[in-house]
């Protein structure tokens, strides 16, 4: 009777776990994506106050400015494992701007490439909606597209002159939410990445170029409002690597730091990381936040200390 008991309390124990996994933490996840965020900027406040609305998601809700990049700190290999969950010697991304896998990745999702985060949202919840715009191509060949509601390319980088990330914001990402309320969008911006490479990461233009990655930041979460969705909507906002210079990818702890901040429903106010993180973490956040069940294949972890 007491063996009877012990099985019937340990598969109770797995089942009880197996709810906490799938349980949805918001009805909508947006994850703002911008390609190369130094943490130079959130470690001085006179700087953060470029981002007001950065800084507004940090203390409203929770973050870390030391999740660290997979090595080489280069674009599509960090982005490779931010969207698939693995490190790079798993994935097999292994160029900044790779388009497949170079060596075979541990798991393939039948299409030459490994179960994205679009993947796996796909195949447990088919009816979810999901999109994902982006202006480096660079990101199309890492998402898994076949399995997407909504994808679009739409190349050009910043120009303060005649605002073509507001405009590529509104009427990309904001016209998106407000037509399909999704349940999972990224929304990508390379600029910050470009105007480092061109001026400099540490230069007055890169710094401009955050504060104005940071009023689309604000459109979009006022899109979310307008929509009606913000209140049932959690907001991730993160980056692939760091910089120095005009460059990165190389081992160093300004080319490899990046911020990781999570806003919204059921995100802890105020909390700050006392973990380490990664950068294949990222997705196995947004799978946690989504109620979604991780691939044992996947390396990365959820961040839950970060979620009420």
């Amino acid at each position: 009777m007491k063996k009877i008991l012990l099985i019937f309390l340990a598969i109770a124990a797995v089942s009880c776990c197996n709810t906490e996994k799938v349980q949805r933490k918001a009805k909508h996840v947006i994850f703002i994506g911008v390609d190369g965020v130094s943490t130079t900027l959130f470690k001085n406040p006179a700087l953060l106050e470029r981002m007001p609305n950065v800084k507004m998601m940090m203390e409203q809700g929770s973050y870390t400015i030391e999740k660290r990049s997979v090595m080489p700190s280069s674009s599509a290999i960090n982005w490779a494992s931010i969207f698939n969950g693995l490190p790079t010697e798993q994935h097999g991304y292994n160029n900044w701007n790779s388009s497949k896998p170079e060596i075979p990745a541990v798991i393939d999702n039948g299409r030459g490439m490994p179960p994205t985060i679009f993947t796996i949202l796909r195949e447990q919840r088919p009816e979810a909606e999901s999109g994902c715009v982006y202006n480096w191509d660079g990101i199309g060949p890492l998402i898994d597209t076949t399995v997407i509601n909504y994808h679009l390319y739409d190349p050009g980088y910043h120009n303060p002159e005649n605002y073509l990330l507001e405009n590529y914001t509104r009427e990309r990402a904001v016209k998106y939410i407000l037509e399909k309320k999704p349940d999972f969008f990224t929304f990508y911006i390379g600029d910050v990445d470009e105007v480092g490479h061109s001026s400099g990461w540490e230069s007055e233009a890169y710094y401009d170029c955050l504060a104005d990655t940071d009023r689309m930041v604000g459109i979009i979460i006022q899109a979310t409002k307008d929509a009606g969705i913000f209140d049932d909507t959690i907001f991730l906002f993160s980056s692939d690597h760091g910089g120095l210079n005009k460059g990165h990818g190389q081992f160093l702890m300004e080319h490899l730091e990046t911020p990781f901040v999570l806003y919204g429903k059921n995100i802890r106010k105020g909390y700050v990381l006392d973990e380490p993180m990664m950068q294949y973490d990222v997705t196995a956040t947004l799978a946690y936040a989504l109620g979604l069940q991780i691939p044992k294949e996947w390396r990365g972890r959820p961040m839950k200390s970060m979620f009420k």
